[in-house]
């Protein structure tokens, strides 16, 4: 209940929600509307709208913890997806859908050119058994997420970006010397042949993709020439990543998935690693809704984390999904 007696906006709303429970389902797959992975209908646009014009939440962080409890919108264990939520709420605001209020506090301020404080060099040329031991550092400094952040801005051929929701981010180290940087975070909404790997439809996909890892970043630097080190560190990360995503998020994931330009690399270090090649993406994008194909074609690799990653993935036993 409001000051005045009155309902609030969010209980109406998750009454609404029940009531359009079927509309709802029957047109997520036609949605126009998808932001951070999630396809939102016009009823739950609307519910939205609701909540940015009720009093009752003045704050961009009040609105999208109402969001998430009005939709049910959690993560596996249960919290909400409050930052997921957020950067839903600003795109949408940025395409004209709602009006929020303004942001309280100062902003950060976008940073496309990272500053330059790691030298380079010298050159690094030996195998791998002559490197000696080579660590993972996982990121969980702001010291080390500065120096992973340059090291991708700087030296990946894609640049850094800012990530929402869940990830993982480490540091190659050998001797205390730099070797590389490595990210994990989520996976890709869609793709025709990852998905007809795995086997499931459009609903069983919705529920469970929070199971798959997306590996968008992988990097050696430049000056680092040994001979099968990128192989041997995706062995180790495959090994880590599961413990440590489970310590973080509370459930273990079941399947990594990459992406490899065919017009830059082989896909070498992957196939060295035991990564299987499941198919090709078309050369669109998340945002292609008019059939451009103005992207490269990516070859997409996929490592099982379980055995029985299928089954995992497709609900069955799984209390997950």
């Amino acid at each position: 209940m409001n000051q005045i007696g009155q309902p609030s906006s969010e209980s109406i709303v998750t009454e609404s929600v029940a009531a359009n429970s079927r509309q709802a389902s029957s047109s997520a797959d036609g949605s126009l509307h998808r932001y951070v992975g999630r396809e939102f209908t016009e009823v739950e646009m609307e519910i939205i709208r609701t909540l940015c014009l009720d009093p009752a939440y003045p704050t961009r962080a009040s609105i999208s913890r109402a969001l998430c409890r009005s939709l049910g919108w959690t993560k596996p264990d249960g919290g909400l997806k409050d930052m997921s939520a957020r950067v839903a709420l600003a795109k949408m605001a940025a395409d004209g859908l709602i009006i929020l209020p303004a942001p309280t506090g100062p902003q950060p301020v976008p940073r496309r050119h990272l500053e330059a404080t790691i030298e380079e060099g010298p050159m690094l040329a030996c195998s791998l058994g002559e490197l000696g031991s080579v660590s993972l550092v996982r990121v969980d400094t702001r010291s080390d997420s500065a120096t992973w952040n340059e090291l991708i801005g700087r030296f990946h051929y894609l640049g850094y970006t800012r990530a929402s929701g869940a990830q993982l981010r480490y540091l190659a180290v050998s001797g205390g010397r730099l070797l590389g940087a490595i990210g994990f975070g989520a996976s890709a909404w869609a793709l025709q042949d990852r998905d007809a790997f795995i086997g499931w439809d459009a609903k069983t996909r919705r529920q469970n993709l929070h199971l798959i890892v997306g590996n968008p970043r992988y990097l050696i630097l430049p000056w680092v020439r040994v001979p099968h080190l990128a192989s041997h560190l995706l062995g180790a990360v495959t090994r880590a990543l599961p413990g440590h995503w489970v310590e973080r998020y509370g459930y273990a994931p079941v399947l990594l998935e990459t992406f490899v330009d065919v017009g830059r690399y082989a896909g070498t270090c992957y196939k060295a690693a035991n990564w299987v090649r499941v198919g090709q993406t078309k050369g669109r994008g998340k945002l292609d809704r008019d059939k451009a194909y103005a992207l490269g074609v990516k070859d997409i690799y996929c490592y099982p984390l379980s055995r029985n990653f299928r089954t995992k993935l497709l609900g069955e036993g799984n209390p997950a999904s």
